[in-house]
């Protein structure tokens, strides 16, 4: 009944265990995209040497600040818009 005063609902164990295996699928995922990404932009394709040089170590560390700066920007974005819609529908139904 907590849901009703504004509350979540409790979870249930396999609930849980579930929204634990999304959310790792989804910063798996997040890695990846964010890897392949950069690597592809500032590593080139014929390695020279085994370490990073300066260039690519700089360009790296900007890609993968840009990466999470526009990720969280679209998540912000995401979350508003689903507060949004929430709260347009939410009062709908109710006392029909």
């Amino acid at each position: 009944m907590s849901f009703l005063f504004g509350g979540r609902p409790q979870l249930s164990s396999a609930e849980k265990i579930a929204a634990a295996e999304t959310e790792i699928e989804m910063v798996s995922d997040m890695f990846n995209r964010l890897t392949q990404s950069c690597a592809k932009k500032c590593i080139p394709p014929d390695y020279r040497e085994g370490d990073l040089n300066k260039g690519e170590s700089v360009c790296l560390d900007r890609c993968v600040s840009k990466f999470f700066e526009v990720n969280m920007k679209v998540g912000e974005k995401m979350q508003n818009e689903a507060a949004g819609k929430q709260g347009l529908g939410g009062g709908m139904g109710y006392g029909m």
